[in-house]
């Protein structure tokens, strides 16, 4: 055996002895409560079923950086999608311009492995004025800077409750 084969096999069997195993749970309220998560051109449900699938991966990408049990606990409250749908001749488009930033409202808490509250928060809101203003990162992807505006929150209240 090579030693590149070594290496590869010695890496797969240590990694998950440092892998992290945070958990995530993320509520949702009525969507048609939310104040912009209009689908342009799909239907409602199946538009509101993407978001929720696509947050809450993300949020789970997020919690799998959490120390093995704890949990990371979600819920929007309110959700306003970057840009606006408007009206293009027989189709709705959404249109992202710097005006229709991103913003959302949640509620959250932390949880270490004994069940006790490290973090939390109610009526947390976020919002990010100038996203059009950064750097896009990465391939195109779904909800691109609402997960922008997520992974920015994980990163400033999440992880240094940790320490």
């Amino acid at each position: 055996m090579n030693s590149v084969k070594k290496i590869a096999m010695t890496m797969c069997i240590a990694l998950p002895v440092f892998a992290h195993a945070g958990e995530s749970i993320v509520k949702w309220h009525d969507f048609n409560d939310y104040r912009d998560v209009r689908a342009s051109n799909q239907a409602r449900g199946s538009y509101h079923k993407h978001i929720a699938s696509s947050f809450e991966k993300h949020i789970a990408k997020l919690a799998e950086q959490l120390p093995k049990g704890y949990k990371l606990n979600v819920e929007f409250t309110d959700l306003d999608l970057a840009g606006d749908v408007r009206y293009g001749g027989m189709d709705e488009i959404r249109v992202v311009k710097p005006i229709y930033f991103p913003r959302i409202k949640l509620n959250y808490s932390l949880t270490d492995k004994d069940g006790s509250v490290l973090n939390k928060g109610s009526d947390v809101e976020l919002k990010d004025m100038g996203f059009m203003d950064k750097i896009k990162m990465g391939r195109e992807e779904s909800f691109y800077y609402e997960k922008r505006l997520l992974t920015q929150w994980f990163g400033e209240q999440i992880l240094p409750s940790l320490d």
